[in-house]
């Protein structure tokens, strides 16, 4: 792996553990054995990083939102197949979650990064909306356009902020726990729009949960 690949995999790592606002340059050198002139040659700071690891998440996240708008009209809407979706979704989004866990602040002192992140959302919401009229096309209760869209800003919300709430309510949650209890709450949320078939949906979900917990486990 070339040196400046090595750099980007190791600054990722540190800061999704230890804090972006906490590792420096300095420290990403000492992980990788160099010194800070090497790793200079090839960024000229933290900021080049930073900007260069969410250019990698924008390309990675936005090719996996693009598969419901490319799904055929009239596709059944099963639990399981959103489930495993979203699944993937929230896997792009851990592997990056050092953004989500300091999001305002980065967004402030990046103003670029903070126009990508306004268009990264609004595919992430057309995503939403997908999903969404996916799983309410067999609905046994009438759901108009204003209710849609109000879905798909809770659901777009519990997307964004998930990791945060995680590390302030359960900071030793694994990374399987977390991703899993995120599908959950999403996919839950659809629930109330379903009429009489909200519990079986929701058990559903429970069900599905349960077991690709005990796949993973060792």
């Amino acid at each position: 792996m070339k040196t400046r690949d090595r750099i980007l995999v190791a600054s990722l790592a540190l800061f999704n553990e230890e804090g972006e606002a906490h590792t420096t340059t300095i420290d990403i050198a000492a992980v990788l054995d160099i010194s800070p002139g090497n790793l200079y040659y090839h960024f000229r700071g933290k900021d080049q990083i930073i900007q260069e690891l969410f250019a990698q998440f924008e390309q990675a996240l936005g090719e996996t939102l693009k598969a419901p708008l490319e799904r055929p009209l009239g596709t059944p809407g099963k639990v399981e197949d959103n489930w495993y979706y979203l699944y993937v979704v929230l896997e792009d989004m851990w592997q990056y979650r050092f953004f989500y866990h300091n999001l305002d602040n980065i967004l402030q002192r990046y103003p670029d990064i903070r126009r990508s992140f306004r268009r990264l959302l609004q595919r992430q919401r057309e995503t939403l909306l997908a999903i969404g009229r996916n799983l309410l096309d067999q609905a046994v209760i009438s759901v108009d356009n204003e209710q849609l869209q109000n879905l798909v800003d809770n659901m777009s919300l519990t997307l964004t902020f998930w990791f945060s709430y995680e590390q302030l309510l359960c900071r030793q949650r694994s990374a399987q726990l977390t991703i899993h209890q995120g599908v959950l709450q999403l996919l839950t949320l659809v629930a109330p729009y379903l009429g009489n078939a909200q519990l079986a949906f929701y058990r559903d979900c429970q069900a599905i949960s349960a077991t690709m917990l005990q796949q993973a486990r060792p």
